[in-house]
Parts: C-alpha cells; sequence; structure tokens
C-alpha cells in the first residue's frame, strides 16, 4: 500500500523555508493492517507531525507491510535506498510479543544503532505507563539515512516523536542529508549555533 488513508496531503512545508527539500519515509508495521482488516492509525498520526512540525518542503512516503522480517527489511531498503528518504520511521511491532520485529528488521538494514535514540524513548514512555519498559524501540543509520522504530498507538507516537525530534535536524546534517527546518513552537530542534543558517 501506498496511499495515506487520510486525505491529508503526502507533503507540505513552505517555499519561503531556509530549509532544503526532505523526503521522509513512513512504514506502519501490522498484520491486520496489511491486510486491509483495519485502518492504520499510526501512519497518518506520522503525517499529521511532520505538517505541523516541518517549516522546509517536504514530501512523504508511505508503505504498510506485515509483521515479517523480510517484508519490513524490503520496505526500509527500498525507502532508503530507491526513494533516498532522510528520515524513516517505523510504527509498530516493537513490543515483546512473538510477531514483534521490527527492532530486528531495522537492526539488520542499519550500518551504525544510535542506542541514545532508544533510551530516551522509553524515557519519555516511562512518564505515561509502567509497560513502557517493555519496549524495543530503536533507532539507527543507512547510508545518509536516520530511521527510527516508534509505537503503534497515536498518542504514543506524538508523546515520543515531538520530543526525540529535536535531535533529528542535526543527526541529518551530520549524514550529510538535507537541512531540515523545524517550526520551533513545535519542535525547537537543536543545532550548534556554526551549524544553523
Amino acid at each position: 500500500m501506498s496511499q495515506f488513508p487520510t486525505d491529508t496531503p503526502g507533503k507540505g512545508g513552505s517555499p519561503k523555508s531556509k530549509g532544503d527539500f526532505a523526503r521522509f519515509g513512513i512504514v506502519t508495521v501490522s498484520d491486520r493492517a496489511s491486510r486491509g482488516e483495519y485502518e492504520d492509525e499510526g501512519g497518518p498520526a506520522l503525517l499529521e507531525f511532520f505538517h505541523e512540525a516541518i517549516e522546509s518542503e517536504w514530501e512523504a512516503v508511505y508503505r504498510v507491510v506485515p509483521d515479517e522480517m523480510d517484508a519490513i527489511e524490503a520496505a526500509l531498503i527500498e525507502l532508503v535506498d530507491e526513494h533516498d528518504c532522510s528520515v524513516i520511521v517505523t510504527t509498530g511491532g516493537t513490543g515483546p510479543a512473538t510477531r514483534d520485529i521490527t527492532p530486528e528488521a531495522t537492526e539488520s538494514v542499519c550500518e551504525r544503532i544510535l542506542p541514545g535514540f532508544g533510551e530516551q524513548m522509553r524515557a519519555i514512555s516511562l512518564k505515561f505507563v509502567p509497560t513502557a519498559i517493555l519496549s524495543r524501540q530503536l533507532a539507527g543509520t543507512r547510508g545518509k539515512s536516520l530511521i527510527i522504530n516508534l509505537p503503534g498507538r497515536p498518542k504514543s507516537i506524538r508523546e515520543t516523536i515531538d520530543e526525540i525530534f529535536k535531535a533529528v535536524p542535526y543527526c541529518v546534517d551530520l549524514l550529510d542529508g538535507p537541512y531540515i527546518e523545524c517550526k520551533a513552537q513545535v519542535v525547537d530542534a537543536f543545532r550548534p549555533k556554526n551549524a544553523r543558517r
């Protein structure tokens, strides 16, 4: 599936931004959503975040895949290697259940893991639910792309991404990716003074 289950446009940002054009990947990992048994809510929640938070021009590429290692790996590799997505965010499949394998698939396609993202995401979620310790979310890099695992519920997605995204634009800078400008009132992204435009 490549069309968002929502009327919200899959692109946004302002041509007046001092940032560069960026492409984002959104991957929903769910057996039921991939079979059309229920409407994905995680993907649209991420799309809404990008509309609210990103000032520079952007577009999103969307995929829904089952909880299968090969399918998740293939989607991530496609979004990095073929679509040049600078940031890819997955939703779902990060818990301890047998079919929750998103972290394993992510790690297998990444060249480097950035442990701080997983640590911070769990710390954020622990403020809301004690079961956050069951989460196995992680983040890593493949080429010039940053891949981040998020939970599946829209509320949890926003609690997490609103905080961790403060570090994402500078991470993309360090990977020689596009300069992503955020709307400071939503995400006050951090960059050293000498890295700001």
